[in-house]
């Protein structure tokens, strides 16, 4: 146990924050996604909503502010347009927890699992929302 950290954020998770380094992007995603099938390095939080798992790691970890989008949620099949309750969420989290508040970008299904093939991790959660997917970007860290 430590002092002062979300406990959503389990020795593996922490550990794989603290050795991203700046535009390495980490992949939170639903109980659904095929994440053994899109990265070797898969970090499990079975129980925990997709949602807390953004706002407790955006607690710790800066999204990077070099790039216009460095935050991307997966499409809805068949009607881009449509923002699922899970992202809505999502994006509230940003602008209230993020040090760096976007928009968040929406990738076509195909490409956001391709994108999450490059990633420096997948965290699988047990989000059971439809399209509880987020993708981020990590930020630099700068002194204080």
């Amino acid at each position: 146990m430590l002092i002062g950290l979300n406990p959503v954020l389990s020795p593996d998770l922490l550990f794989t924050l603290a050795a991203m380094g700046h535009g390495d992007e980490i992949a939170v995603v639903d109980a659904n996604f095929p994440g053994a099938s899109c990265n070797d390095r898969v970090i499990r939080l079975d129980g925990i909503s997709a949602t807390a798992a953004v706002e407790a790691i955006l607690s710790v970890m800066p999204l990077d502010d070099f790039v216009d989008d460095p935050a991307h949620a997966m499409q809805v099949v068949g009607d881009a347009e449509t923002i699922p309750e899970a992202v809505a969420e999502f994006q509230s989290i940003i602008e209230n927890v993020a040090d760096n508040p976007a928009r968040i970008a929406s990738l076509e299904r195909f490409a956001f699992y391709g994108r999450t093939k490059s990633a420096y991790a997948i965290v699988q959660t047990g989000e059971r929302r439809l399209y509880g997917n987020l993708i981020l970007k990590k930020g630099v860290v700068r002194p204080s």
